[in-house]
């Protein structure tokens, strides 16, 4: 079996550190998909920091050559992290990618996610407008899944979003435990297709969690970084977002942005091509 894994930080293995080097969720299940792991090739293009637009053009094409049997494609949380955030955009671009992989004729492997505000903790008026967006994300996944019969994880809700022991330092990306346990699930829904043979990942860490000291290191350096580099890009709309969320709320009126939410989603899918 040929499994190709496409996405970002998340299906890089960020959280997940290894011998100086991230594993994650994606190499997890790669163990497990058939009895004898020596027939299995996979190769994980994930980058961290890739949108939607770059899985289209840099890693899909990349993927189709390798002639995979099975495609993850785990994306749009960055999309809903830049000033530029489209939902029509994003459907779009979805709807090439999965298209693409099930015409190469691969099986699709795809969740949806939880919302990094809530992940971070940021306060409600800046939480919700990124929660409104990766809803939508959410949203556009469900109905493309189901349009191309993928193998589709639910994971915006329940354990994978609200134990924090799951996840990293930064709160945006799964530790190790976190990590196995997307693979497991993944591993279960492939099994009940009768797409994996092999053993189920294991739940347990091998590896202790970080220390506090190590998590609170990495905040103050590499974590830092990246919350400065996206501020950069999204704070003065995430600002301007957040005002116009209190005003709503001020006016009894916030029903009205979850409304305009819902209402472009559905206009975005209605644009695809049938």
């Amino acid at each position: 079996m040929r499994f190709v894994a496409l996405g970002d930080s998340l299906t890089e293995g960020v959280g997940d550190p290894v011998d100086g080097a991230w594993r994650g969720w994606a190499a997890l299940l790669a163990e497990g998909l058939a009895a004898d792991e020596a027939s299995v090739e996979f190769r994980n293009l994930a980058v961290s920091g890739a949108q939607t637009a770059d899985v289209r053009r840099r890693q899909l094409p990349a993927a189709l050559a390798l002639r995979p049997d099975l495609v993850s494609v785990v994306v749009g949380v960055n999309d809903t992290l830049r000033r530029t955030f489209d939902i029509h955009s994003v459907a779009a671009r979805l709807d090439e990618i999965y298209a693409a992989c099930a015409d190469a004729g691969a099986v699709l492997l795809t969740a949806c996610l939880p919302d990094p505000g809530a992940m971070l903790g940021l306060p409600g008026a800046l939480a919700r407008p990124l929660a409104r967006r990766q809803r939508a994300v959410n949203a556009v996944v469900h109905a493309l899944s189901e349009r191309y019969e993928a193998v589709h994880l639910h994971a915006a809700e329940g354990d994978l979003a609200a134990d924090r022991a799951l996840w990293s330092a930064d709160r945006l990306h799964p530790g190790e435990r976190g990590h196995r346990l997307f693979a497991a699930r993944c591993h279960g829904l492939l099994a009940a297709r009768g797409l994996a043979a092999g053993a189920a990942p294991a739940r347990e860490p091998e590896r202790p969690p970080p220390t506090r000291s190590a998590s609170l290191w990495w905040l103050a350096t590499a974590g830092t970084g990246w919350v400065a580099r996206r501020c950069t890009d999204l704070l003065p709309q995430l600002l301007a977002l957040a005002a116009e969320e209190v005003r709503h709320q001020a006016r009894g009126t916030s029903v009205r942005l979850d409304r305009g939410a819902s209402l472009a989603v559905a206009s975005a899918l209605a644009a695809l091509p049938a």
